[in-house]
């Protein structure tokens, strides 16, 4: 401990530890370091070496916060960058490779961290499809566990296993893993026509189009977050949202109506994780998983 005013997490400076992040729960900048390094060993596995968008808030949650994928000035050691051709930026993207990467962005005031589909090593290539469900005014989390359920039979009848997330908000993610052989038109059109077929069998249910105007009632599939820099919520990262809520991956067996999401928390995931007997995403980067449409 250097100074009352700064501490060393796991190798990493932190600046003003006892500043309150969520006030709230009176959740400071050191309980947020402590709790990323108690998920670090399930949470890196899906960030470490992915380019990624931060959403900064030096101040706490819900005050003024920013977004931000490249490295600018006053960027941690700890981060990495990396130029990725056909996006109109010179600047790097940003990317973590470890623990001490995770750290550093709680020193940076980071309260979200929404990775690519794609390692660093080929970002041209993505490894996972997602369908992020919306629900619509009106609908109660009851119809988006049950949409969650049938986003997952629909790949299921296309060979697909899948796993499903909290986002931290109102909605679940159904995540699909797939082989590195398909670049991001051939993902985004299998999701596109994925989510397209739900809504022409029930379009009471479901709809594709963005319009918050039409989307009363029913679920948005989203399948726009398989375009590249089109990120989605990390497992395991916090959210800048009162209630210090975290996307948290979940079993299958899990998803039920009476699903809380609000129960997944900065102060109790660390301890859900102890209780569990295994990973609900472990096999995740096991699967080798082809897109049935484009399989050879």
């Amino acid at each position: 401990m250097a100074t009352k005013d700064a501490i060393a997490v796991h190798g990493v400076r932190l600046t003003s530890p006892t500043k309150v992040l969520y006030p709230e729960q009176g959740i400071t900048k050191q309980d947020l370091a402590e709790y990323y390094l108690a998920v670090a060993d399930h949470m890196l596995p899906h960030v470490a070496r992915r380019p990624i968008t931060l959403v900064r808030c030096p101040t706490g949650n819900q005050k003024k916060c920013f977004y931000q994928r490249h490295a600018g000035s006053g960027v941690p050691a700890q981060l990495s960058q990396i130029p990725i051709e056909g996006f109109g930026d010179e600047q790097g993207f940003l990317y973590i490779k470890d623990v001490n990467g995770l750290i550093a962005l709680v020193q940076m005031g980071v309260l979200e961290i929404h990775p690519w589909n794609a390692l660093v090593d080929r970002t041209d290539r993505p490894d996972r499809i997602i369908f992020d469900l919306d629900p619509g005014e009106g609908l109660g989390f009851a119809d988006v566990v049950a949409a969650a359920h049938d986003v997952r039979a629909a790949l299921k009848a296309r060979g697909l296993s899948s796993f499903v997330k909290t986002t931290g908000g109102k909605g679940l993610h159904v995540v699909a893993p797939v082989v590195r052989r398909y670049d991001w038109g051939d993902v985004k059109a299998f999701a596109r026509a994925t989510a397209e077929a739900m809504a022409a069998k029930e379009p009471k249910r479901f709809l594709t189009r963005i319009s918050k105007a039409e989307r009363r009632g029913r679920i948005f599939v989203d399948y726009l977050r398989n375009d590249a820099t089109a990120t989605a919520v990390a497992p395991y990262s916090t959210r800048a949202r009162a209630g210090a809520p975290v996307a948290t991956p979940l079993n299958w067996s899990e998803v039920k109506p009476s699903l809380d999401p609000s129960a997944f928390t900065v102060k109790t995931v660390p301890a859900r994780l102890k209780r569990l007997r295994a990973d609900p995403w472990a096999e995740i980067g096991d699967l080798k998983q082809k897109l049935p449409a484009l399989a050879a």
